[in-house]
């Protein structure tokens, strides 16, 4: 007769796994940001590419999340609507490349609020695994952002060049709750 029960991985291969993923996103986000700033002047191949493949990748690395998080019992709901969100704003992108920038920076603009939302709560619930803090913050940050691309987009001088900016910062987010997870796996 087997007694063994199986018990949930330790928190700290969950806080691992999720620092590894943060990594990742840092460093794609700023790879994206410096090859969109070097094109932003204009919405031509590499531009459009680019702004396709962001909300692709995010889609990418919550599907990893969600493994993650179900594995070690953790909150995938939202992970769930930010891989729609995605998604939809990736379909939504596809169509607005060829209206041009205004256009793009509005189907940005909804998706940096409502993403933002979403992360904020998948912060929030996650905090007791520590490093949390700054993606509760990227999340506000970003649906502020997000009404700023909005605004930005009825404007005569609308630019792909806040969107570097922006997918940088969020890099910088991620790298800061990584080095976070990494000091709270050392204190467990």
């Amino acid at each position: 007769m087997d007694t063994s029960i199986a018990t949930p991985a330790p928190a700290t291969s969950a806080s691992a796994a999720l620092r590894h993923l943060y990594f990742l996103r840092f460093a794609f986000a700023v790879v994206w940001a410096v090859l969109l700033f070097t094109s932003a002047h204009a919405l031509g191949a590499l531009s459009a590419t680019l702004l396709v493949i962001y909300p692709l990748f995010d889609v990418v690395c919550a599907v990893v999340d969600v493994r993650s998080a179900k594995a070690n019992r953790g909150p995938v709901r939202g992970l769930y609507a930010n891989i729609a969100l995605s998604t939809l704003t990736a379909a939504g992108l596809v169509a607005a490349v060829s209206s041009g920038i205004p256009a793009v920076l509005r189907v940005w603009g909804i998706w940096a609020i409502t993403a933002g939302l979403v992360q904020l709560i998948v912060g929030a619930l996650r905090r007791g695994m520590g490093g949390q803090w700054p993606m509760i913050a990227s999340g506000a940050i970003s649906t502020l952002a997000g009404s700023s691309f909005i605004a930005q987009a009825g404007k005569d001088n609308a630019s792909l060049s806040t969107l570097a900016g922006y997918a940088f910062i969020g890099g910088v987010f991620f790298l800061i709750s990584a080095l976070r997870l990494g000091r709270a796996d050392k204190s467990a």
